[in-house]
């Protein structure tokens, strides 16, 4: 029987109520489909960075690479700044163990209903290049507080980089019915990186003749996802633009709470992490109203990146049996709470 370590790292917030309950789901899977988990628990959360002033050991990156898989909850309090808490957990883990694809598909389940009036032809999956670009970390401030400050933030792309993002999301658009892929772009403002990043993906684009392609600028795809859902398959997108599309994307699908992400290390050198998309969320934190089908769906992704593609697809299908059931949370209109989408869930499998 086939073994998997997953390192569990619940975080701040909300993450503390789905990452257990989507451990629940997980253990019952794997006594169903014959497999087995051996789950680590790590502390790593705001709370930690508030009483040592860290939110990582300086090991952590060692003690992750003996996983098989990394599942995340989320990061972010109201007691840190944002840049301190995302620079101090999700960022070093997926820089660290060079993550660089994050891929978040959208589809509306049965059962919900979609904000948008197209929603049904809503299918997609978002590439996002996820270790440079905007958020490189590379700028900084100078004289500080004075009249004359000036802040600099300053985005990287690389022809190494851009090149092993877009070859990903060929792949993954060759391996989907319509093998159609976007490109999304801001060249006509960002005329030296954006304009490598457009240079180096129409390169690449020869090597996949099968795949049909388009270019299209961000500002404008947001009107496409909105007006002519139908005519997008496959996006990829720098790391702020994939950040902030896959948002839309899930609110337009019915909610942030469940819409996954997956960080990958394509050649997998490095186990991948797993997280939902919807973060902290500390305004419901502790009410119980969380919704886990995000986490679930998260899960059922890590599971195929595994080799258990059985076991994804059958999580994959009582997830659709609850939603298709309306066993909703508040996000969704309705008033089950996390436990009972939990129950509803394993229940399913």
């Amino acid at each position: 029987m086939k073994s998997y370590r997953i390192a569990a790292i619940p975080g701040d917030g909300i993450g503390n109520e789905v990452i257990p309950a989507g451990i629940d789901v997980l253990r019952r899977l794997a006594a169903l489909e014959e497999f087995g988990l051996e789950l680590e628990h790590f502390d790593w959360s705001s709370e930690r960075y508030l009483e040592t002033e860290a939110y990582l050991p300086e090991d952590a990156l060692d003690q992750l690479k003996k996983f098989d898989a990394i599942l995340f909850g989320a990061v972010g309090s109201p007691r840190v700044p944002d840049h301190v808490s995302l620079w101090g957990l999700r960022l070093p883990i997926c820089q660290g163990l060079d993550q660089y694809a994050n891929v978040r598909p959208s589809r509306v389940l049965p059962g919900i209903i979609s904000p948008l009036a197209k929603g049904a032809e809503i299918d997609w999956v978002i590439v996002r290049e996820n270790t440079e670009g905007e958020y490189s970390g590379a700028g900084g401030r100078v004289h500080r507080g004075l009249p004359g400050e000036v802040a600099t933030e300053v985005s990287v792309f690389s022809r190494a980089g851009a090149e092993r993002i877009h070859r990903f999301a060929f792949e993954l658009a060759r391996k989907r019915p319509r093998r159609h892929l976007t490109l999304v772009t801001k060249s006509n403002a960002q005329r030296h990186g954006m304009v490598l990043w457009d240079e180096v993906f129409f390169e690449v684009a020869k090597d996949y003749p099968d795949v049909t392609t388009h270019r299209e600028l961000v500002d404008a795809v947001t009107t496409r996802m909105v007006l002519k859902p139908s005519t997008i398959d496959v996006m990829v997108a720098s790391n702020l633009h994939a950040d902030i599309l896959s948002d839309l994307a899930a609110a337009l699908s019915g909610s942030l709470g469940i819409a996954p992400t997956a960080n990958l290390n394509p050649e997998r050198r490095f186990p991948s992490m797993f997280e939902p998309i919807h973060g902290s969320a500390f305004d419901i934190m502790g009410k119980g109203i969380a919704n886990p089908i995000a986490t679930f769906w998260t899960a059922s992704m890590m599971l195929e990146h595994l080799g258990e593609a059985k076991a994804a697809a059958r999580l994959m299908k009582a997830i659709e049996a609850v939603t298709a059931s309306k066993v909703f949370t508040p996000d969704l209109g309705g008033t089950a709470r996390t436990t009972d989408v939990t129950k509803a869930a394993i229940a399913a499998l």
